[in-house]
C-alpha cells in the first residue's frame, strides 16, 4: 500500500466519521424538538400541581413517566379530554397504570 492509498483511505474513513457525528446531531435534535413538543402539550393539558406530580414520577420512575405522558397527550389528541387534568384525575390515572402494590405484613413468632 502506497501513500496515496493510505491517504485516500484515511480521507474516506474522515469523512464515514464525519457523517456518523452529523447523523447523530440530527437525531439529538429530532429528540430534543420531540422533547419540547411534548412539554408543551403537557403544559396546556395538565394543572401546575399535576406537572408538579409527573416531574416527581419522572425523577423516582422514568419509563413510567415517559408512559404516562404519552397516553395523556394521545388522550388530548383524541379529544377525549374535558379541559385540565388536574390533580386528583392525575393520580387517578397513575392508580390504573401503575401496578398494584402489595401490602407485606411480617408475622413475628
Amino acid at each position: 500500500m502506497d501513500d496515496s492509498e493510505l491517504e485516500a483511505l484515511r480521507q474516506r474513513r474522515l469523512a464515514e466519521m464525519q457523517q456518523s457525528g452529523h447523523n447523530q446531531a440530527e437525531a439529538q435534535e429530532r429528540a430534543r424538538q420531540m422533547e419540547i413538543q411534548k412539554q408543551s402539550v403537557l403544559r396546556q393539558i395538565l394543572t401546575p400541581e399535576a406537572r408538579d406530580r409527573l416531574a416527581n414520577i419522572k425523577i423516582a420512575n422514568p419509563e413510567m413517566a415517559n408512559m404516562v405522558e404519552m397516553q395523556l397527550i394521545q388522550i388530548a389528541q383524541s379529544g377525549r379530554l374535558g379541559g385540565m387534568i388536574s390533580d386528583a384525575m392525575l393520580r387517578d390515572i397513575l392508580m390504573k397504570i401503575a401496578p398494584q402494590r402489595r401490602e407485606i405484613t411480617i408475622e413475628r413468632r
